[in-house]
């Protein structure tokens, strides 16, 4: 009763944030998507640790540590240096665009014909093929969730339970496999019905509230998932002997051998051949994916924010609550489920093993949480996918309103320019378009982590023009097209050759970047420049980092202001990466050490992470930087001369 009294308040919470946004919301796309740009830096820092928690995300976690060890992790802390990179070098652009969408960032960077077209492609490709893949991977960690703990057969009478098993039966339908032995008829019935409640719930609040519903529940959600994260954590290592002895227990297990594979943080002395292509991946990885400039609900948020500063803030309040606060209590629960839960070699090479080991994140709350804390868990894995879905929910509409039916169907088929109600409301209906398609690939979906590779694979052709675009302006919408298009016709031509197995993908993702930037960038050349009114105006009102001589020839300044204010930006991104990463390391050899590992390095990391946090916080909150655009001063060729010589 009181777990079930936990979720009934967490429900209520967010209906209430729902319709007390509801009016604001209908004003405008602006209001409903950017929250009017009136949202603080570590709210939205919160919101999107809290999309990034997602439900699926521990159960990966859990998987990786038992198939390839703590220091496979890498492969999800990497991403801390593009978060970073967001940061410092891209939050603030993309909140000075003042755009509502990336693909409406085509419009205001590009020229020529093909930008509307570019733009429509974006759409349909972000908002809905990507997004919906996405959102599917967190379905399928719902249904694992769900099993566990909505036994649905049990509570329901047969009247309204028996009409659902028997649709289940005549459409064949199939909703993933039982981790606790129900048949599977009775599972796909139970997980329809736990999905689409879940789906009802968090649909209901951002449909109606727009971002600032998403992000109020989402602040609380994040606190909500930690707090219970955290007690899962204690409960945990608390039932596999306590902190002090984890470590002995797990080489009792598997031996030493496999227990420092286990619990290194860094590459393993027997990694031989397989440790070229695991950096060759995290080496690829960060950089050259979909999100690579922050594309997407990351974007979002900093376009949502007050001041350029504050924007700066929410991508760095983001890096640290995602790579180090939260790791830290995965850590702690996938090593003490090695320990409770432990397996053998053969069971390793099992068809189901990870699939299995990824469940165990959602089993062990049912075996080891008493009353109470369970539902504080559940709730917390509730609100971790809920946090997830509203904003994807959130974010592909935006495309579908703003980009589809705003910025095409309305001023090129209809031949009128679309009203705000209207866009708002194109805005609601489209959320359930991205509902029923997400659904329909969660029924084909296994492993999480065989999605998560092959999302992966297709967003690596993407991450370097995403990034040149706002460093280089030679790069224009036929750099774009040629990387999406390339994207589109080698990931299926190499899933069709080398599969998806995981040996291979440093094979897949080098291919994959090498070929698409290539192309992109052979394009770049022979295709027409930026028109200069365009290249001029985006300069003007954006100031981006990098190498911009003909634009800063047309507005009369230096071309080597920009250059020089990207070295300082990835500076600011050294120093911070270094602060964190150094602090991970530390703090996670100290509470999880390896068997045959010390406590100087750990120490060291802490101090070199600690002495490193007055000079990057300096940066981050330097009040010079916070000026709108049409304020900022743009210093003459030579007007910098004298100064430089003064």
């Amino acid at each position: 009763m009181l777990d079930l009294l936990i979720v009934l308040l967490f429900v209520l919470y967010g209906l209430v944030s729902g319709l007390r946004s509801r009016s604001k919301a209908s004003e405008s796309l602006q209001e409903y998507f950017l929250a009017g740009r009136t949202i603080k830096g570590w709210r939205a820092g919160f919101s999107m640790a809290a999309t990034q928690f997602a439900a699926d995300t521990p159960l990966l976690v859990t998987g990786l540590v038992a198939t390839a060890g703590v220091f496979a992790l890498w492969r999800l802390w990497i991403y801390g240096l593009a978060f970073l990179l967001m940061a410092f070098v891209f939050a603030v652009g993309w909140r000075r665009a003042g755009v509502l969408t990336d693909a409406e960032f085509t419009r205001v960077r590009y020229s020529g014909k093909g930008v509307t077209p570019l733009r429509l492609l974006k759409a349909v490709y972000y908002g809905t093929v990507i997004n919906c893949v996405v959102l599917a991977m967190v379905l399928v960690a719902a249904i694992r969730i769900a099993e566990v703990f909505l036994p649905w057969h049990l509570w329901l009478p047969a009247g309204l339970y028996d009409p659902i098993v028997a649709f289940v039966t005549s459409t064949g339908m199939q909703l993933g496999e039982s981790i606790t032995g129900l048949e599977p008829q009775v599972l796909t019935a139970n997980n329809l019905i736990s999905i689409l409640l879940i789906l009802a719930f968090t649909a209901m609040y951002s449909i109606t509230g727009g971002l600032r519903a998403v992000i109020d529940t989402d602040v609380v959600q994040f606190s909500l998932a930690m707090v219970g994260t955290l007690a899962y954590a204690w409960f945990v290592v608390d039932a596999a002997g306590g902190l002090g002895g984890l470590t002995e227990r797990v080489v009792e297990l598997y031996g030493m051998e496999q227990a420092t594979k286990m619990l290194s943080f860094s590459p393993p002395s027997n990694a031989g051949e397989a440790l070229l292509p695991f950096l060759v991946i995290i080496g690829l990885q960060w950089f050259f994916q979909m999100n690579s400039d922050g594309t997407g609900y990351l974007a979002q948020r900093s376009m949502a924010c007050t001041t350029d500063r504050q924007a700066r803030i929410a991508c760095v309040v983001f890096a640290w609550l995602q790579i180090l606060l939260r790791s830290l209590f995965w850590l702690a629960i996938a090593i003490g489920l090695l320990v409770l839960y432990p397996f053998t070699p053969a069971d390793m090479g099992s068809d189901g093993f990870t699939a299995g080991r990824e469940a165990l994140f959602v089993q062990g709350i049912e075996d080891l949480l008493p009353p109470g804390f369970s539902g504080l868990m559940l709730v917390g894995l509730l609100a971790a996918l809920a946090s997830t879905v509203d904003t994807h929910l959130n974010w592909g509409a935006s495309y579908w309103s703003n980009d589809v039916y705003g910025g095409v169907v309305a001023p090129h088929l209809l031949k009128r320019k679309p009203r705000d109600r209207e866009l708002v409301i194109v805005a609601r209906l489209s959320n359930v378009l991205i509902l029923v398609i997400a659904m329909i690939i969660m029924a084909n979906l296994g492993s999480i982590q065989t999605a998560w590779f092959i999302s992966l694979l297709f967003g690596a052709g993407m991450g370097s023009v995403l990034v040149l675009r706002w460093l280089w302006e030679r790069i224009n919408l036929y750099s774009e097209l040629t990387a999406m298009g390339v994207s589109l016709i080698t990931a299926p031509i190499l899933l069709y050759y080398l599969g998806t197995d995981p040996e291979q993908e440093w094979i897949r993702l080098g291919i994959m970047a090498l070929v698409t930037t290539t192309a992109a960038i052979l394009v770049t050349f022979i295709t027409p420049e930026t028109d200069d009114a365009v290249l001029k105006r985006f300069y003007q009102r954006v100031r981006p980092l990098g190498r911009w001589p003909r634009a800063t020839a047309l507005c009369g300044v230096s071309s080597a202001t920009a250059m020089r204010a990207l070295g300082k930006q990835l500076w600011a991104v050294a120093i911070t990466g270094a602060s964190l990463f150094a602090l991970l390391v530390g703090v996670g050899r100290l509470l999880f050490p390896p068997p045959q590992g010390g406590d100087v390095i750990s120490w060291v990391c802490i101090i070199v992470g600690l002495v490193l946090i007055p000079f990057w916080l300096k940066i981050l909150l330097n009040k010079d930087q916070d000026l709108a655009p049409e304020d900022e001063p743009m210093l003459l060729a030579e007007e910098e001369h004298q100064a430089g010589r003064a």
